[in-house]
């Protein structure tokens, strides 16, 4: 089967928060790293537009990378965004809406340290190659809310983003890589067409679009170990079981969030 590397990415920075460092890649290392894509002559996409080359019955056979990041910290317009503009590469944005700058009353309580994106920095991104995407609103593990809950936190984002741009917003990544077939629904329900989970294994051809897995790319991610992940190897191929460890994960992770009385988040 086809492996395509979808990377993920969090904050390109040499002097990250300390929250949000081990997630962190330099801007240098960030450019050895796309050299990298360049170097093996695949298409790279946006993460809609590669939904639509794998749909119907002859989806697309050509190698394919995806580069995609998550939350909407400032430095991706500062740091990411050049670099990608250099090589000429898109890219997919995930934005926590709760979290921009000048997020409406207020940025949502418990919002790590930034700096963050604005409302102004995201409406411009899509005029450089970048598909801007949903990233729930206060970033909680979404398969820990109620349907209410869990419906405005999908719902929402959706709504304000697509304000900000003007246009519609396609897809959606789940805050922590965390879904739950119920959370899938209501994304299905919100009229997103793809959604992204995390996983650390290869996507293909046939990965389900509504959890497509990804490769996270850390402060101790090597290139070596970059480069093995765009040749399809050293990581598995996603497939659509749920291992048991998830399971009891998320049952863990449920029942602390009904003792605390409040959702499940990493930040809290």
């Amino acid at each position: 089967m086809t492996a395509i590397p979808i990377l993920l990415y969090h904050c390109i920075s040499d002097d990250p928060p300390e929250w949000i460092r081990p997630f962190s890649v330099t801007p240098e290392t960030f450019r050895r790293q796309l050299d990298l894509v360049v170097e093996t002559g695949a298409t790279v996409r946006r993460v809609s537009d590669h939904v639509a080359a794998m749909a119907g019955p002859e989806p697309s056979r050509d190698p394919a990378v995806l580069i995609t990041f998550d939350d909407g910290m400032a430095d991706f317009a500062t740091a990411a965004l050049p670099a990608l503009e250099d090589a000429g590469l898109p890219a997919t944005l995930y934005v926590t809406t709760g979290f921009l700058d000048d997020a409406s009353p207020r940025p949502a309580a418990g919002r790590p340290e930034g700096p963050w994106l604005d409302s102004r920095s995201v409406a411009d991104l899509p005029a450089h190659g970048i598909e801007i995407g949903a990233h729930s609103q206060t970033h909680p593990h979404l398969d820990t809310l109620s349907a209410a809950r869990a419906r405005d936190e999908v719902g929402r984002p959706k709504a304000i983003l697509e304000e900000i741009l003007g246009a519609p917003v396609q897809s959606f990544a789940y805050p922590h890589g965390y879904s739950s077939r119920s959370i899938r629904a209501r994304v299905r329900e919100c009229g997103y067409t793809s959604a992204c989970a995390v996983k650390n294994a290869l996507s293909h051809p046939k990965d389900d679009r509504f959890a497509l897995a990804r490769l996270t790319v850390t402060a101790e991610t090597s290139l070596a170990q970059v480069e093995e992940w765009l040749r399809g190897r050293e990581a598995p191929i996603a497939t659509s079981n749920e291992h048991v460890r998830t399971r009891a994960w998320r049952a863990y992770r449920r029942g602390r969030a009904v003792v605390r009385r409040q959702p499940g988040s990493d930040w809290a």
